[in-house]
């Protein structure tokens, strides 16, 4: 087994073999999901003294969590106000400070564990028009109702001294925004889930549940037995549970990475070197890696297939850009599934009283997986009040049979673009 070739992957720690599961084991809790969710929920549960058994089909970090942008973004992928709308007032706000307490817990996660994931904080929100800036006005107007002070609006000149381009007409510097290198911050969380005592089957694809009063969790070469069950594997659950799998819908995205440079060019780029992401509905996001070369993020499928010219076009919409980068081979180009919800809000809630699902972080992972699998940990320890503010967060199904699900959110992808083009 190999993690899907990448950058993060050929500069990846060096791992433990981690055994398949055989045979029938018990715990306390099983989880089936070795990416963020699973491993901080189980790092959670162990530190109360319960017995956790992770159960990954690949292996850890094999999914979104090794190959997604790295970026640590505030917030959720909808504004308070118009979750207000769906929670009330008061859920909003309890909402808000959990996504600001799942970014301390980040922080507090790679201190504590030692946790080499280069986490670097600073964050551009770069605006291509002006409802884009308009918009980041009001995003920050937001931000500091909620007694959020750490962002700052960038104009014209400033923001050609932050990034090497022309595009922007400004932005919103957010410094409690960041980025790591994603495969070894879920690396580093197996380690430290492992000293606490967890136990980890990589190559152990969940294929049967049971979410019944006595959970169980079956491979096809082993069982594991529990008194709850967690399902942490996001897009990558499959039809394990098909009662919630109708509630999100797995969202291609892909990144190129050039030739390292000289440190000079590189560091002439992004002289801060901080994570920037534009605006559009289709966003494109990028930084600059430890070893100089430049790492450019963008596009989004929901056909379920891979573009043939994927490498090629997305090196050209970098070089629009960033044509000073024209002279540059394209090292690593891959991509990956994550899972968005309807209304891009994550999907925590309960299959059964025994059992726990989290999913649909909708490309706010990186953060929100550490305070899911809090939440989810306090809930199982029988404090479910924190959980239970996720969980009536409304969340509708994909409309339509099986079949028509993609074309439709093809079609409305379609729309969003137009947009973004006009």
């Amino acid at each position: 087994m190999r993690h899907v070739r990448s950058w993060y992957a050929d500069t990846a720690h060096s791992t433990p073999v981690r055994p398949m599961l055989i045979g029938d084991a018990s715990a306390d809790v099983c989880i089936v999901g070795g990416g963020y969710t699973g491993l901080v929920t189980a790092i959670e549960l162990a530190s109360k003294g319960l017995s956790v058994v992770v159960l990954e089909a690949e292996k850890v970090g094999w999914g979104a969590s090794g190959r997604n942008g790295g970026q640590i973004v505030t917030g959720f992928n909808k504004g308070v106000g118009e979750i207000e709308g769906w929670v009330g007032k008061d859920d909003s706000r309890h909402l808000w400070d959990l996504s600001e307490e799942a970014k301390t817990m980040l922080a507090d996660l790679v201190d504590r564990h030692g946790i080499d994931c280069d986490l670097k904080w600073g964050y551009l929100l770069a605006a291509l028009k002006p409802r884009h800036m308009t918009g980041l006005a009001e995003h920050k107007a937001e931000l500091e109702g909620l007694g959020y002070a750490r962002t700052r609006m960038v104009g014209r000149e400033e923001i050609r001294s932050m990034v090497a381009t022309d595009a922007y007409l400004g932005g919103l510097f957010d410094e409690g925004s960041g980025q790591l290198h994603p495969l070894n911050y879920a690396l580093g969380l197996a380690v430290a889930a492992e000293k606490l005592g967890v136990r980890i089957h990589e190559g152990s694809r969940v294929v049967r549940i049971d979410t019944s009063d006595k959970p169980l969790a079956a491979t096809a070469t082993g069982t594991v037995s529990a008194k709850f069950l967690v399902l942490a594997g996001n897009a990558y659950l499959g039809g394990v549970c098909p009662s919630i799998r109708g509630k999100v819908m797995p969202a291609g995205t892909y990144i190129i990475g050039t030739e390292a440079m000289e440190a000079e060019r590189a560091a002439a780029l992004i002289p801060s070197g901080i994570a920037v992401a534009d605006v559009n509905f289709v966003l494109n996001y990028y930084r600059r890696s430890k070893d100089n070369r430049f790492l450019f993020g963008g596009g989004v499928s929901y056909s379920g297939f891979d573009r043939p010219d994927l490498k090629q076009s997305l090196q050209r919409t970098m070089l629009r850009y960033f044509p000073q980068l024209a002279d540059l081979a394209i090292d690593y180009c891959w991509g990956g599934h994550v899972a968005i919800t309807m209304n891009r809000m994550p999907h925590l809630g309960r299959v059964s009283p025994t059992t726990y699902f989290a999913q649909g972080y909708s490309g706010h992972g990186v953060a929100l997986t550490a305070i899911a699998g809090r939440v989810i940990a306090e809930a199982i320890a029988g404090q479910a009040g924190r959980f239970d503010i996720f969980a009536r967060v409304p969340h509708r199904a994909f409309p339509g049979p099986p079949g028509l699900k993609m074309p439709a959110l093809v079609l409305g992808m379609l729309w969003y673009r137009l947009q973004d083009w006009l």
